[in-house]
């Protein structure tokens, strides 16, 4: 059974004042919890017999492509001299630093020593390796504790292999805690900031459950005037000819990552659903990395996706650049506060909040 906030601040005791409440910690100090598969590159990026750098907040991470297409991830410091690993040089099923070429296999350790002696100092075992899997055109770490990572299950995104959608890939840096993009997304009161792009569009939330690691909240989305960018209608399914329609907008956050369905007025399935995940990079959690998987309905005729996906990526592109400004713009106020003095009022939000609170770790 699921409740939301107003649920819960209701029930108590019988007759018990249950007095002022405590305020709960500062979101903005909570971490990401390890315990979970999340993004750290794309899949192309690491090409074969070839090196590239991730991190995981503040965790340095060397992923190599082996001759034999598997991927691996290790520490990226050498257990020599701490050079990163990332600067090294695959060879074969091995990464060798390149420094004094120490070579690593793919569970971190060291597989030789090019000049070690007999005499010479015991050499150390190896580096930290990461469990790693390929997915959805993406590179997945598991930086928690790796005897829980074979029974933690992938992101599901059933949609991405469907020959229904096309899906594009995003991959961006944005400058604040990952809190505050799970709030951006969950929270559609904010579509005046994408007035320039979207007309004038009036949301009306029609409910939310929650539960213990997940909130759910569907929208009705109705465009009452106003310009509207051409590529807006075709994610809505509206055609070539803009009708306007009521669209139906299912957002959820299920620890730690987010999905978005939009279903347009009498559609049976989604016309667009979109999976997010927001990866953190150093170790204060201020900055992270937004991965996102766009998968778009094809339409009948299947060259105007084509001829129409530009257009699309420049409008996804637009309106991502216009909410990476807001919560970016919160971080730094955070920053210069030196805590969270943003007063919010919505129910939704104060329960995605308390989400993140129960299932991050403190910073």
């Amino acid at each position: 059974m699921t409740e939301n906030r107003s649920d819960r601040i209701a029930r108590g005791r019988p007759g018990e004042d249950p007095g002022p409440a405590p305020a709960p910690p500062d979101l903005r100090r909570i971490g990401a919890n390890p315990d979970f598969w999340y993004p750290v590159a794309l899949s192309r990026s690491v090409r074969k017999e070839g090196v590239a750098a991730a991190v995981f907040a503040g965790e340095r991470i060397a992923l190599y492509r082996a001759r034999s297409g598997a991927v691996h991830a290790l520490e990226d410091r050498c257990a020599h001299r701490q050079v990163p690993l990332s600067m090294g040089v695959v060879d074969g099923e091995t990464l060798r630093c390149c420094y004094h070429a120490w070579a690593y296999r793919g569970d971190g350790r060291i597989s030789q020593i090019p000049y070690l002696a007999k005499g010479d100092a015991r050499p150390p075992r190896g580096v930290r390796a990461y469990p790693v899997r390929e997915a959805y055109g993406l590179v997945f770490v598991f930086p928690g504790d790796p005897e829980k990572a074979a029974a933690t299950p992938l992101p599901d995104v059933p949609a991405f292999a469907s020959p229904r959608y096309r899906t594009m890939t995003f991959s961006r840096t944005v400058r604040c805690h990952y809190s505050f993009l799970h709030e951006n997304l969950l929270d559609m009161n904010h579509q005046f900031l994408h007035r320039g792009v979207v007309g004038k569009l009036q949301p009306k939330l029609l409910g939310y459950e929650s539960g213990p690691a997940s909130v759910e909240a569907r929208y009705l989305f109705t465009h009452t005037g106003g310009k509207r960018n051409r590529s807006a209608s075709l994610l809505a399914a509206e055609g070539l000819g803009g009708q306007p329609s009521s669209d139906v907008m299912t957002i959820r956050t299920e620890y730690p990552y987010q999905t978005l369905d939009l279903v347009p007025e009498k559609a049976d399935h989604p016309a667009l659903r979109l999976w997010a995940v927001y990866v953190p990079e150093d170790a204060e959690q201020r900055v992270c990395h937004a991965y996102g998987l766009l998968m778009i309905e094809k339409p009948r005729i299947p060259a105007a996706l084509s001829v129409a996906w530009p257009f699309i990526r420049h409008f996804t592109e637009r309106v991502f650049a216009e909410d990476r400004m807001a919560v970016e713009a919160e971080q730094r106020a955070w920053d210069e506060q030196g805590e969270d003095r943003n007063h919010e009022v919505f129910s939704l939000i104060l329960d995605v909040r308390d989400i993140l609170r129960a299932n991050g770790v403190p910073l």
